[in-house]
């Protein structure tokens, strides 16, 4: 079954642009410590991932992703399974939250999870849009194995901040969220996300030291 996006009503839309959102700022997501059950993707599917995401081959772009639950069955199936850097997977529930924002800046494939129930519906989000925002001569310099930036400046001006995520083009494999859809997905999932701070516009915050570390 298709993945329906939920519409925006004009007055929602305009009581959202009443809002003043704070500036700009970026984060890496990952599930928290909570005692929730966790996806563990298909190593091979996650390889082919990382390939596409590198090199930008047709044939490696994934189509599917194979996974399994891991921790105590008691334990409440996470919406935001997946701590891996470039492979975010979320509920069906939180994206259709997400709404028409996710399909600006990517595309969601199906997981098919071993043994899965009715309710196990999630979706890799496979971020299609790479850009060139970040400040090189304030950043840490890109590691030569994977292209990680330990320590990430922004140019505001170049930062595609209407787009829940995007990717780099120093460092592909992994996905940086905007502000605002890491707020979004904290709100809609409680304890279950771990917002890291990469960077922000307000000097007065701290990013954390190792962002992109396990």
């Amino acid at each position: 079954m298709a993945l329906m996006w939920r519409a925006e009503r004009g007055g929602e839309r305009q009581q959202q642009d009443q809002v003043v959102r704070p500036g700009p700022s970026v984060y890496r997501l990952l599930p928290s410590l909570s005692d929730y059950q966790g996806l563990h993707l298909e190593s091979a599917d996650v390889i082919r991932l990382m390939r596409w995401q590198r090199d930008g081959t047709e044939a490696d772009r994934p189509a599917r992703l194979r996974a399994t639950w891991l921790g105590e069955r008691k334990w409440a199936k996470s919406e935001f399974p997946s701590g891996r850097a470039g492979a975010p997977v979320l509920s069906r529930r939180l994206a259709e939250s997400m709404g028409e924002g996710l399909a600006a800046a990517g595309s969601l494939v199906p997981v098919d999870i071993d043994a899965a129930v009715k309710d196990d519906e999630y979706f890799l989000f496979v971020v299609e849009v790479v850009v060139d925002c970040l400040d090189l001569r304030r950043s840490s310099k890109p590691k030569k194995i994977d292209g990680e930036v330990k320590k990430a400046v922004f140019r505001p001006e170049a930062l595609p901040s209407h787009l829940p995520a995007f990717r780099l083009p120093q460092f592909p494999g992994a996905v940086q969220w905007n502000g605002w859809a890491a707020d979004l997905l904290a709100d809609l999932t409680g304890d279950q996300i771990e917002k890291r701070l990469i960077w922000s516009e307000d000097p007065a915050t701290r990013p954390h030291p190792d962002p992109w570390g396990i």
